[in-house]
């Protein structure tokens, strides 16, 4: 995995510059970790600029960001926990709890970004739809 320095920061934008030739994908996770700021912030691919550079969206803050700082690509996706672990349970964007009843033991985790199930995958009958959300 490459790690690349951060470029220019706007807002929840943040350019990213890496070394030739290890330029990471599109909608590929990368991490900014900075213990002495208190910085763990995961940022998307959602663009790529040319010349070694891609334009990332911020999931959290990016308050204390300044150029220079390494971004590590994570060789994967933003993946959530999915099954029947998750039902009734709380998540952020990354799939991490947030209702305090610890973590979650799910059998598989999948991208946040998933084509939809072909239509011989897809059910015609009328069943109940298990959210886990309670009303």
């Amino acid at each position: 995995m490459s790690v690349g320095k951060i470029a220019q920061v706007r807002g929840p934008v943040v350019d990213v510059e890496f070394p030739e030739g290890d330029l990471p994908e599109l909608l590929r996770a990368l991490t900014i970790k900075d213990e002495g700021r208190g910085i763990d912030l995961v940022v998307e691919v959602a663009q790529q600029l040319g010349d070694r550079t891609v334009r990332c969206i911020a999931m959290d803050v990016t308050d204390g960001l300044v150029r220079g700082m390494a971004a590590e690509d994570t060789g994967g996706p933003i993946s959530v926990p999915v099954g029947k672990a998750t039902l009734g349970r709380l998540f952020d964007v990354l799939g991490r709890t947030v209702d305090g009843l610890g973590p979650v033991e799910a059998e598989r985790r999948d991208p946040i970004h998933r084509g939809s199930p072909g239509f011989d995958q897809q059910a015609v009958a009328r069943e109940q739809f298990e959210t886990g959300i309670k009303v």
